[in-house]
C-alpha cells in the first residue's frame, strides 16, 4: 500500500475520512466533495484509489495497457474461473468475440423481445388484482432471471434453480472480495451449473448461443461455461436494478409518470435519465500494471483503481444540474446518452441491448397495466449497495380494478 494513514490524512483529507457505510447509504454527497476537490483519492476504507470525474474515469476504463481486470485478486475469477470479465488484451478479446454476435440489437430484439413482453404481462397476471406488491421480487428479478434462462438454453422451469445456483455464487464472490476463501456453496453452484451447461452445449449451435460459442475453437467447453456465469451474473443482478431504480424514478414523480404514459415515446429519455443517475453497477474495478500518474495521484503498480461511475455520471462538466432527473435533457443535447452506467473501452457491458430491452418492456407493460401506480408510504424504498445500487424492496400499490 503506497500510504500510511498519517499520509494518506495530510494527501487526500476527503478521502481518509470516508466510511463504507457512506458508500453504501448515500453516496452522492461525499462523491460531489471528491469530484471536485480530489477527483482521484485514495480512500483507507477501500484500500485503494477511487476516480470520480468523468473525464479521468473514461481514461482510466480505456486504457487497459495501465489499468486492468486482469488480477489474481478479481474476486469473480476466483469463483468462475477467467472470463471476459477477468481479462484484457488478446485473451479478452478471444473470450469476448464468440458471444458477441447474440447481443447484436438486430439479434436481440429478434431473439428477445417478443418473450420479455410475454413475460413481463405473465408476472402481471399473477398480482394485478391485488392492487399492491413489491416489484423488486414479484416483477423485475423473475423477469430478468426468465429472459437469461432463455439467453443461456435453460427451460423456463429450471428459473428457479438457476436462481439458487446463482444466489450461491453472488455470495461466493461477496465473501472473496471481503477477503476470504471460496465458500464450499459456492463452488458447489458453479459445478452445477458447469454440469447443466455443459448439457446445453451438447446439444449444439442452433439450441443456445452457448452452443454457438462453442463451436468456435478459439475456447473450451470449460472458457465458454466461465463466460456463461459472468453473462449470468450481470443479466440478473445489474438488470433487475436497472429495472427497480427506473420504476422508482418514476414512481416517486408522479408528474414524470403521467408524462411518460401521455406519451411511450419519452420512455427512452425517461429511461436513460435514471440510469445516469443511479447505475445498478456504481464502479468498476482496475488494477494498475505500473507506477503510474492520474492527475496529481502517484499510484503504485498493483493498487487497486476503483472507478466511480455514479459519480462520473454526475459530473456537472458533462450534465447540468446532475442530481435533477431530468428526462428532458435528452432532448437539449442528448447528454444522458453520454452516461457511463454501462462502462467503457474494451469492457464495456456486452449485454447493453438486452438489458434496454428487458427495462422498456418492463415499464411499458407497467405504465399500461397498473394505473395510479404510486409507493406505498408504509414501506418507503431506499437505494443502497457499496457496489450494486438498488432499493432492496420496492412496495407499490396502484387502482385495482
Amino acid at each position: 500500500m503506497s500510504f500510511g494513514s498519517a499520509d494518506a490524512e495530510q494527501s487526500f483529507p476527503l478521502g481518509s475520512a470516508v466510511t463504507l457505510e457512506q458508500l453504501d447509504q448515500d453516496p452522492h454527497p461525499i462523491l460531489a466533495r471528491l469530484r471536485q476537490s480530489e477527483p482521484v483519492s485514495w480512500l483507507p476504507a477501500l484500500n485503494g484509489w477511487l476516480v470520480t470525474r468523468y473525464d479521468l474515469a473514461l481514461t482510466v476504463m480505456r486504457d487497459a495497457a495501465t489499468f486492468t481486470v486482469d488480477d489474481p485478486r478479481f474476486s469473480t475469477a476466483q469463483v468462475v474461473g477467467p472470463s471476459m470479465l477477468s481479462l484484457d488484451g488478446d485473451a479478452h478479446a478471444r473470450h469476448r468475440a464468440p458471444f458477441a454476435p447474440p447481443f447484436r440489437p438486430r439479434e436481440v430484439r429478434e431473439r428477445f423481445a417478443q418473450a420479455a413482453a410475454a413475460e413481463a404481462d405473465r408476472l402481471i397476471d399473477a398480482f394485478e388484482a391485488d392492487g399492491t406488491t413489491e416489484l423488486r421480487r414479484s416483477f423485475a428479478g423473475p423477469l430478468a432471471a426468465s429472459i437469461m434462462a432463455r439467453a443461456l438454453g435453460l427451460e423456463q422451469d429450471e428459473v428457479a434453480e438457476m436462481l439458487g445456483w446463482y444466489d450461491a455464487i453472488v455470495a461466493a464472490v461477496t465473501e472473496v472480495t471481503a477477503g476470504h476463501g471460496v465458500p464450499r456453496q459456492g463452488t458447489d453452484a458453479f459445478n452445477a451449473l458447469r454440469d447443466r451447461l455443459h448439457a446445453v452445449i451438447s446439444d449444439g449451435p442452433e439450441a443456445s448461443l452457448l452452443g454457438a460459442a462453442a463451436e468456435n475453437e478459439d475456447l473450451t467447453t470449460e472458457q465458454v461455461v466461465s463466460n456463461a456465469a459472468v453473462l449470468l451474473f450481470g443479466g440478473i443482478e445489474t438488470t433487475e436494478g436497472m429495472i427497480v431504480n427506473a420504476l422508482l424514478d418514476l414512481v416517486e414523480h408522479p408528474e414524470l409518470l403521467a408524462w411518460v404514459s401521455h406519451d411511450r415515446s419519452r420512455l427512452e429519455a425517461a429511461l436513460e435519465e435514471s440510469l445516469r443517475l443511479e447505475p445498478a453497477a456504481a464502479v468498476v474495478d482496475r488494477y494498475a500494471t505500473a507506477d503510474t500518474e492520474l492527475r496529481d495521484a502517484q499510484i503504485q503498480n498493483g493498487e487497486l483503481v476503483r472507478v466511480s461511475l455514479s459519480a462520473a455520471n454526475r459530473d456537472p462538466a458533462v450534465f447540468p444540474d446532475p442530481n435533477r432527473f431530468d428526462p428532458g435533457r435528452s432532448t437539449r443535447g442528448a447528454t444522458s446518452r453520454r452516461h457511463v452506467t454501462f462502462a467503457h473501452g474494451p469492457h464495456v457491458c456486452l449485454g447493453v441491448h438486452l438489458a434496454r430491452l428487458e427495462a422498456r418492456a418492463a415499464l411499458e407493460t407497467i405504465i399500461a397495466r397498473l394505473p395510479g401506480l404510486r409507493i406505498d408510504r408504509k414501506r418507503p424504498p431506499h437505494v443502497r449497495g457499496l457496489v450494486f445500487r438498488k432499493a432492496p424492496a420496492l412496495h407499490v400499490v396502484w387502482n385495482a380494478s
